[in-house]
């Protein structure tokens, strides 16, 4: 699923990781870099090096915290929020296609599955 929805974000020039960070930040603009890391369940050096291509590219600013001057908040760039508009689309479509011909009732089923999974894997990890 991941590979066919990278095919249809590869014309912008970004992966799928690089997307729901982008898409994160959308919905939780200014957040820390280790919040962002731990809501985005990457490790810290995988986040930096995510953040460090989306800053290259222009998407994101980071700014130091002025409550930590260790910690940086990140925020999406003009060219982030607008390139984000045009994405969305995009990736949304890429997942009808996957989706296609799946009854609402299975699509619920498995939302419910994985969602378990997710709670195992949580507790797992946070014990």
């Amino acid at each position: 699923m991941i590979h066919y929805v990278s095919l249809f974000l590869k014309e912008f020039d970004l992966t799928t990781e690089q997307f729901a960070v982008l898409y994160r930040l959308r919905e939780e603009e200014g957040i820390n870099q280790k919040e962002l890391a731990q809501r985005s369940a990457k490790d810290q050096p995988s986040m930096t090096r995510i953040l460090d291509t989306l800053a290259k590219k222009g998407f994101i600013e980071k700014t130091l915290s002025e409550q930590d001057r260790r910690a940086y908040i990140i925020t999406l760039s003009p060219k982030g929020r607008e390139w984000l508009e045009q994405a969305i689309p995009v990736e949304a479509h890429a997942v009808a296609d996957i989706l296609e011909g799946i009854s609402p009732e299975k699509l619920a089923f498995l939302r419910e599955i994985l969602l378990e999974i997710n709670e195992n894997i949580n507790r797992k990890t946070t014990d």
